[in-house]
């Protein structure tokens, strides 16, 4: 269903600006729908009947620092189009605030389907659920297999120091979003810290890799890799890191947080993580800190969209149980850490 005014899109600006911008490129009066599914930045599906593109800007109201930087994401898709690493071709970016008061872009529509939840994978059977989601493990080798200098992005991250730099900026973001008291997250913090392994060799990393975060095609390939807001130079375990905790089962009925872990025919973590150790050549002794950072991160992620639920500035449904489901990924971090 399409929307003459979706929240946060104004679609007369947008196609005032596009017509200025590119000339040519929208033929027809545009229409538009938001596309749910994400939690943080907001993703809309535009077309003027004749070609489909998808509009993305930082979410409403309250917004941490460095979370949504649309000209980040932008560029790095953009660097990857020529590499094996399945992305959508990029438009333009926009950082003129007046348009739609905040920076956005415009990226080519990429039919496909975003695998969610274990019943949408059911329905394809444990076969092809298997092939999809060892895939995904197949697209993280080549994503870290990409040069970041000859891709133009020498400089889209400092490597030196990246995994205290994460501790700490995560660190920042959940005291941005304190409104509760928050059991064992800031004992998971420490234990972080005082266990951190030795970052070696850097990548372009995603940063939120998962089946959630890309779209496959009828035949079961991989046909675009999504949602790279939080995509830097650093470590590249910690993508494998986030993939093995979304491959774990997670005893979360009715849970607002996407998980298809228990479709019959999804590879678990340890195999994802074997795969990947055979066609990278990396050394994975030490995942068991990289999942329990990845508990932490997404608790942090969800705890500061609970807060924003909690300022009445989420768009969508079911924020109203974010909040309840964060310490289950705090419980997780400390239990994988224990266990490394």
């Amino acid at each position: 269903m399409s929307e003459e005014h979706p929240p946060g899109l104004d679609l007369a600006r947008l196609q005032e600006y596009l017509d200025r911008a590119r000339p040519g490129l929208v033929r027809g009066p545009l229409s538009a729908r938001l596309i749910e599914g994400g939690r943080s930045n907001l993703t809309y599906r535009v077309t003027d009947g004749t070609s489909a593109w998808v509009v993305r800007r930082p979410p409403l109201g309250h917004v941490l620092a460095t979370a949504h930087d649309m000209a980040r994401e932008y560029r790095v898709m953009t660097a990857l189009g020529p590499t094996a690493v399945p992305v959508p071709r990029t438009v333009l970016l926009c950082e003129e605030q007046e348009v739609l008061g905040a920076s956005f872009y415009v990226m080519d529509f990429v039919p496909g389907t975003p695998y969610r939840t274990a019943e949408e994978l059911e329905a394809i059977g444990p076969e092809r659920t298997r092939k999809v989601v060892l895939g995904l493990a197949d697209t993280l080798v080549d994503l870290h297999a990409v040069d970041p200098a000859p891709a133009g992005l020498a400089d889209f991250g400092r490597p030196a120091g990246f995994l205290e730099r994460q501790l700490r900026r995560w660190g920042k973001q959940l005291d941005a979003s304190r409104n509760r008291e928050l059991a064992g997250i800031d004992e998971l913090h420490v234990a972080l810290g005082t266990s951190l392994p030795e970052s070696r060799e850097a990548t372009v990393v995603h940063g939120d890799f998962r089946l959630d975060n890309v779209l496959v095609d009828e035949d079961d390939r991989l046909r675009a890799v999504l949602d790279w807001e939080m995509s830097t130079l650093g470590d590249p375990l910690t993508d494998l890191g986030l993939l093995v905790m979304y491959s774990q089962p997670m005893d979360l009925p009715d849970s607002p947080v996407n998980t298809t872990r228990g479709a019959a025919g999804h590879p678990d973590g340890r195999e994802l993580v074997e795969r990947y150790a055979a066609r990278s050549g990396r050394d994975v002794s030490r995942i068991n800190w990289y999942t329990a950072f990845a508990y932490f991160k997404l608790a942090v992620i969800l705890e500061g969209i609970h807060y924003r639920y909690t300022l009445g500035q989420t768009v969508g449904r079911g924020f109203d149980r974010i909040g309840s489901v964060v310490p289950h990924f705090v419980h997780g971090g400390l239990t994988t850490l224990q266990e490394g």
